[in-house]
């Protein structure tokens, strides 16, 4: 006797089942699929972009783009180093000349850089996009144009990164630019190229997202396990165990699986239509379980642990250091104090290169306006609560200018050039 026996699909069923399983297996259309050749023509590949590191630096991007820690980090660093600055004059001793300089300069500050819309979009912009290309990409790089008339610059207008490559041919060596008509070489004196960690193997700079990749593999795999799990598992569940009915004295073999069938059915549309207030209410021959994790909290405590090892890992790549995530090992003051220390002096080593390009661009702006004078470029890199410390710090900076000059140590000039860099 076979208890529970569902009756077999009808001849009716059978078909139409078999047509699903046919248009499962074969297309309706075939040209959806594409040849190997199709492929390699839509995603315009060639050895020469990956000698250049032109898909590296698009994998950097779609990294940036779609994994949100990653994102973070590349948002963090560049809006870390795109402080508030502005362009000082030196070499200048004429007060008026000086103030000039400076008003054309503030002016060179505003219409320096276009934003996509074509509008002036300021240094604000400017600093923004060059710290991201420069830490998402490792590069930043651009031409200098010059007004019609020659007497001042016009504006600076930034590369696609992925489009600079390096040529290593004897004799020939620098850095290219790829383009639809061709190559252009870029040891030119209106180009400046601005690479981070920038080495003999490495000449076009380094990311870093550079060893971030294979590390945002493995956290998102293990992100994309615990949603299958959950999915599977995590959430709660009834079982439903029903013990078949005796069977009746006489009963014939049809009449009895009909029956128990039917008590089957109505076991479970009563479950089914069981609502979040309701209580099922069965004979003593049904069996309800529970299915679910019996130690969530475990399971959920393990994940996390290891998840937040791929996200130290990747933060790691990207230089920020673990133990910057808010790890306090000593007093709550002095260690964020350093905390904060550490990452601004990494802030401030890349803002001395981009203060480099900026002086450079300012400098050939003073010379075509026939200005003698140069300048240079300053991140305020200040905060309110540290007004006060700052403050301190000078006054007794002042304080030592003054006792060098009064022992004889430092001349007058000296001195003042000294002590007014401090006020």
């Amino acid at each position: 006797m076979k208890l529970f026996k569902r009756k077999t699909p009808s001849a009716a069923v059978q078909p139409q089942r078999a047509q699903r399983v046919t248009a499962a297996v074969k297309p309706r259309d075939r040209s959806v699929y594409h040849t190997p050749g199709q492929i390699s023509s839509m995603l315009n590949m060639s050895p020469a972009d990956v000698r250049s590191g032109r898909y590296r630096t698009m994998l950097y991007r779609f990294l940036a783009d779609n994994i949100p820690i990653v994102d973070a980090c590349i948002w963090t660093w560049s809006r870390l180093a795109a402080a508030p600055g502005e362009f000082c004059i030196i070499d200048s001793k004429n007060e008026r000349l000086a103030k000039q300089g400076r008003e054309r300069l503030q002016q060179l500050s505003e219409e320096l850089y276009l934003d996509s819309s074509g509008r002036p979009a300021g240094l604000p912009g400017f600093m923004v996009n060059l710290f991201t290309c420069l830490f998402r990409d490792g590069m930043f790089g651009g031409f200098l144009t010059v007004s019609r008339d020659a007497s001042g610059v016009d504006k600076f207008v930034p590369v696609d990164s992925a489009d600079i490559s390096w040529n290593g041919q004897e004799g020939k060596s620098g850095l290219v630019l790829e383009h639809d008509g061709g190559s252009l070489a870029l040891a030119r004196p209106d180009f400046y190229h601005l690479a981070l960690n920038a080495g003999v193997d490495s000449p076009l700079g380094r990311s870093v997202l550079q060893t971030v990749p294979f590390v945002s593999y493995i956290e998102q795999q293990l992100v994309d396990d615990m949603r299958r799990t959950s999915h599977n598992s995590g959430y709660h569940r009834l079982h439903v165990k029903i013990a078949p009915p005796e069977r009746l004295a006489g009963e014939a073999e049809q009449a009895y699986v009909d029956r128990i069938n039917s008590y089957f059915d109505s076991t479970v549309s009563m479950i089914k239509t069981c609502d979040v207030d309701d209580n099922p209410v069965t004979w003593d021959n049904v069996n309800i379980e529970y299915i679910g994790p019996q130690h969530a909290r475990a399971v959920t405590n393990n994940w996390f642990v290891n998840h937040r090892a791929m996200v130290e890992e990747i933060c790691a790549g990207t230089h920020l250091a673990p133990f910057l995530l808010g790890y306090s090992y000593g007093a709550t003051t002095t260690w964020s104090a350093f905390k904060f220390d550490v990452v601004m002096r990494q802030v401030r080593s890349v803002q001395a290169e981009a203060a480099q390009l900026l002086e450079w661009i300012g400098n050939v702006d003073l010379a075509l306006s026939g200005l003698d004078m140069r300048c240079r470029f300053v991140f305020d890199n200040s905060f309110a609560y540290q007004a006060t410390d700052e403050s301190n710090m000078r006054a007794r900076e002042v304080d030592s200018v003054l006792k060098l000059y009064q022992a004889g140590l430092l001349d007058e000039e000296t001195a003042r050039d000294k002590a007014g860099r401090l006020v």
